[in-house]
Order: C-alpha cells, then structure tokens, then sequence
C-alpha cells in the first residue's frame, strides 16, 4: 500500500513536469512585509539580521498538522520531538538549548520560569494564525532574557471575516481531530473563536494522547480607539513512554495546561508610534513517574507570569528611534522546586541610522535586564545593581543594489538558570544552586537577494558560549546532574532560496530549499555523557515543494534529511493533497512516506508511516 502510494505521488509529479511551459510572469514573493519588531518595523529586505517569514498561504498548504511540525520544515531549527502531534517537544534554533529560544504569541513573551521544555506547550492552532517570524542568532538586544540563540513570533490572523467552518480528521493509531471555527466581522469590533480536540489511542504502548485547544480574539475599540485582545487555552494529558528519565521508564504520564490572555494596542501622534501591552500567561504541569501508581513519584508545577510591556518609536534626525520596557512579576508553585518569586523589568533603546541615502544602516542596541533574586555573581550580596545585566548588540547594512543587500550584526547575551537547573531532584535528575549564567557571543555575516519571483539568503556566524549549562554524567548508572560545563564555540552556515514560477497552464508553483550545518568546538571535558549540548542537529537539509494543478487542486511534498553529531542521518518525506469542491475541502496528508526508523530526542522512536484524511465545511 505504501509503495503504490509513493508511486502514485511519484507520477503525479513527474506529470506535472511533463507540461511544464516557460513562466507566464513573473510572481511577486511574500517576503516584502513589513517585520512585526516590538519597536521600530523594518521591511524584511531591509532589516540586518537573520529573519525569515512563514506565511499565511504557507501554513495553509504545509503537511503540517502543527507548529512543532511546521517549524521542523525550516533549516536552522531542531525540534525535538516526543511522540506524535508534538505532545511534548523542544525548540532550538542553531544549535542552543531549548531554554534559550524564545517563543512570543502577538509579540507576547510565553517562556517559563521552570524550564523550556514547557515553552511548546503554549502553542496555538495552525487555524487562527497570520504568520510566524523567526528570528535567529542572538536576540538579547531585541527582547532579553531568553532570546540567547533566537525567538520565534506567532502572529495570530489580523483580517477576521464572517464564516464558519467545520473540520473532522482520522488517521493512523485511531488518531480523531475536530475543529470548529467561527469569525464575526461586526461594525465596531470583530470575534474569532476557535476549539480544537485531538486525541489518538498511541503508536506503541504509552503514547496515547488527548489534547484540546481553545482560542479567541476579538478586536474593538474604546473611544475610537483600536484595542485588540488574545485568550488561549491548551490542555494536554499523554502517556511518556521513555521521554524522560531514561528509556527504559516506559509507564511516565504528563499533563500540562498552559494559558495566555493578552491587551494590546497602537497610539499614534504625528509620527511617534506607542505599542502597550497587558499580559498573564500560566503553566501547569504535572508528571508522574508510573501511571498506574502515582503515589510512587509526582510532581505538580504551576507557574504564572503577569506584566505590562510598552514600546515605542520616531524618526529622527538621523533615522529612527526605538526605545520600550517590559516588567513582570513571575512566580512558580512546586511540590519539587519550592515556592519562587521573581520580579523582572527590561529596557530598550536602539537607533536605526541611514547613511548615503539609506544606502548603509547602523543600528546599534542594549537591554537591559533587572532581576530581583540573580546576581552577576555567585554568593555576592544582592542589590538593585549586582541584579543588572546589559545586552549590547549592533546591525550594519550595506544595500549594493536594488535586489541584494550584505549584512553583519553581533550581540552579546546571558541566560540565567530556570529553576529546573537550580533545585530539581529527582533519581535520576538533579540540579545545582550553584550554577552560573550562561554567557554568549554571537557573530553574523550574511547576504539577501530578492528579484522577483526568487530570493536567497547566506549567513555565516559563530557564537562563542561559554559557562553552558547541561545534564551531564560520568556512566550511565548516575544521575544527571546540572553543571557548567566549559566553553562552546558554534560555527554555522545557512542557506535558503526560494522561487515561484508557473507550469504549463497550472497555477503558479513555489520551491523552498533550506540548507544548514553546524560544528561545535568543545573543550575538553571529564565528563563522559552529555544530555543536551553536544547532540546539535550537524547537517540539515529541506525542502518544500507546493503545486496546484487546478484551482480546486493542491498538494505539497516536504523533503527533510538530517544527521546529529555521532548518529547516522535519517530523510522524512510527507505529501499533502487537498481538493475543493463547493463548502467542502478534503485533505490526505502522509507522513513518513518511507517508514524511516527514527529518533530526535531520548532514543524515543518516533512514528513510522501514517496517514491523516480530512473533510472541511466552511459556510459564510
């Protein structure tokens, strides 16, 4: 069944090929747009740093069911799975941890205080969003704390429209999706709900899941005054076979529940532009070690974040100004970690210069970050100054011509210990009060060209890290135990292109060819076994390719070959057909087309083939 499936996917291209004729016109590409930066917006082609955009139209046609496999299509990022449906999974960007990527809702910081493997859980439905910038290399001048190696930002849909739809989906390991969507487009305001419930009885013994999603936006105003608000509800119970601990702990169970509500909105006065936000995000997480008999070990977190964030911008004399601030009071609840209160307060200013006719821009930066209970040194005697720490960093552009552009930055950020890293215990896990910060210096020189219907993107960078924190031991029968473990110098090249074109009378297509390689220098070490650090995503290469053949037919075919340090590389193929008719869509995904035997994390296999339909009702 599988090969009969992969040759017809195999002729349905070759097909499309055969009529290929010479492009019509040339197409527009999305890359254009403005990038949605806490203050000053640059358009895309101008900025000076690493960023790249996922569209709309992207995430509608991808093979992915969610974020987690959205972001796995994108050179340069690791997502290390757990299982199917990305119940549990980490987010990193070239080659950091998962605690020092940052993830934002609508520019809304959702990182937790406990540990990054958390940061996926508060992730939204592929349904309700806009777009997704991401952002890579060192973002500690942009947003802070975090954003050590980069931040992704997901921009839920802006334009809300009066329809509803309908979505039911079965597949592979008795895998059962709904979703509802309604949007109501009124005079003054606008409402967009969505409820999203998933569930599936697991690929092998433990991986069961039930996952529901519950979102809403609605803009409105208040005095002729535009004010948008964002709630989100995502609740997850799974069986852990072997995520955690070691593989051999096969009956682990978790549930989790994270939660965002958010108020933004935009002042504008002449030419000054005021971006306000009001925010509370919560996490709750509990694990337990065997499902049939919790009371053997348990742990419950919960952990809430509360703060109002103010940025703002002006042109100047010399370009544009950006200055803003960001303070919140954090606090986690654990049966493991302790009670723990943090206060935390951000400030921004940057300057965006033009010279020669916008020819060369300099932007140079710093944030500076307070925190009530960290220091910049162990065992020092804690005050408002010792808890300060400064995030400098610069842009620097060179417009050669109308359609290429060279670039370089560099940036200089910390990443103080989650409360994981400082207090957790456990048989098999144990942290360390006497960590330090993780300190890093990051390096970029890169290219962008844009013309047309093709664009392409180079970058080179290095980061030298030093004081990283991971879980190492020395044979396998000890525990993991936090630890800085020396310095870490990253070298990484990256690669992408991009290129819209027609076929035939077909409408038109678009490739997407992402290419990234890592290489770690490490110092020696007595350490014998590494958790985190040294098992970056070496070589990776991907590929999207997106086809309609008529207007009520599309596909997509997503290629992804990868190879970690000491592990062989492994490809995944998936194919995405869907077809219109009337109200109605119906979809076929694939995945893992050719069965490959694999693993991202923990020697957790994942998935083999499997198979997702799906039908759509949208009314308006």
């Amino acid at each position: 069944m599988k090969k009969t499936l992969l040759a017809i996917l195999i002729f349905q291209i070759i097909t499309t090929n055969i009529n290929a004729q010479e492009n019509k016109s040339e197409i527009e590409l999305d890359q254009v747009e403005l990038i949605t930066s806490p203050r000053i917006e640059i358009k895309n082609t101008d900025n000076s740093i690493s960023v790249l955009t996922i569209s709309k139209e992207e995430i509608q046609k991808s093979t992915a069911t969610n974020i987690s496999e959205l972001l796995q299509q994108i050179a340069g990022l690791d997502i290390r799975r757990r299982g199917a449906e990305g119940m549990q999974a980490d987010l990193y960007i070239r080659g950091g941890s998962f605690d020092q990527t940052l993830l934002l809702i609508d520019g809304i910081k959702v990182e937790d205080p406990q540990t990054g493997h958390h940061t996926m859980n508060m992730t939204l439905p592929l349904e309700v969003i806009e777009k997704i910038e991401i952002t890579k290399g060192s973002s500690g001048r942009i947003y802070g704390q975090n954003a050590f190696t980069g931040a992704i930002n997901i921009i839920t849909k802006k334009d809300i429209e009066n329809n509803i739809s309908l979505n039911l989906t079965a597949g592979s390991f008795d895998q059962k999706r709904a979703a509802v969507t309604m949007q109501r487009n009124l005079k003054n305001s606008d409402l967009l709900i969505n409820y999203n419930r998933k569930e599936s009885e697991g690929y092998r013994y433990n991986t069961d899941f039930k996952n529901d999603e519950f979102f809403i936006k609605s803009n409105f105003k208040i005095k002729n005054q535009n004010i948008s608000a964002i709630g989100a509800f995502n609740e997850r119970k799974f069986g852990a076979n072997g995520f955690y601990a070691s593989p051999a702990a096969i009956d682990q169970y978790e549930e989790t529940q994270a939660s965002i509500v958010g108020l933004s909105t935009t002042y504008k006065k002449d030419k000054l532009i005021i971006k306000p936000k009001l925010y509370w995000k919560r996490n709750q997480d509990i694990y337990v070690y065997l499902r049939q008999d919790p009371s053997v070990y348990r742990n419950l977190h919960i952990s809430n974040k509360v703060g109002v964030e103010v940025n703002a911008s002006t042109p100047n004399a010399i370009g544009n100004l950006g200055i803003g601030f960001d303070l919140s009071k954090v606090s986690l609840r654990s049966n493991n970690l302790g009670d723990r209160d943090r206060t935390m307060l951000n400030i921004f200013i940057e300057q965006k210069i033009d010279f020669q006719s916008e020819k060369i821009d300099l932007t140079p930066g710093v944030a500076i970050t307070h925190f009530s209970d960290v220091s910049t040194r162990l065992n020092y005697q804690s005050n408002f100054f010792n808890n300060l720490f400064f995030y400098p960093g610069m842009d620097l552009g060179y417009r050669v011509n109308q359609n290429m552009k060279l670039y370089s930055n560099i940036g200089y950020t910390y990443r103080i210990p989650t409360y994981t890293d400082l207090f957790y215990s456990s048989p098999t896990t144990l942290g360390n009060e006497n960590l330090k910060l993780e300190k890093a210096l990051t390096k970029e020189f890169g290219l962008k060209y844009l013309k047309n219907n093709f664009n392409l993107s180079m970058s080179l960078y290095q980061r030298d890290a030093s004081d990283i924190i991971d879980y190492v031991k020395n044979n396998e029968a000890e525990p993991w135990r936090a630890s800085n473990i020396r310095e870490i110098i990253t070298n990484g090249f990256e690669l992408s292109m991009g290129y819209k074109f027609y076929l035939g009378t077909f409408r038109p297509q678009s490739i997407n060819i992402g290419y990234s390689n890592i290489n770690d220098d490490l110092l020696e070490t007595d350490f014998a076994f590494s958790r985190y650090a040294l098992n970056s995503l070496k070589n990776q290469i991907t590929a999207t390719y997106m086809f309609q053949v008529r207007d009520y037919i599309s596909s997509t075919i997503s290629f992804k070959n990868s190879k970690r340090l000491n592990d062989e590389g492994y490809t995944l193929i998936d194919f995405r057909t869907s077809y219109l008719y009337d109200k109605f869509t119906i979809s076929v995904i694939l995945n893992n087309i050719l069965d490959t035997e694999y693993s991202e994390t923990n020697l957790v296999p994942m998935p083999g083939f499997n198979s997702l339909v799906g039908i759509k009702y949208s009314i308006n």
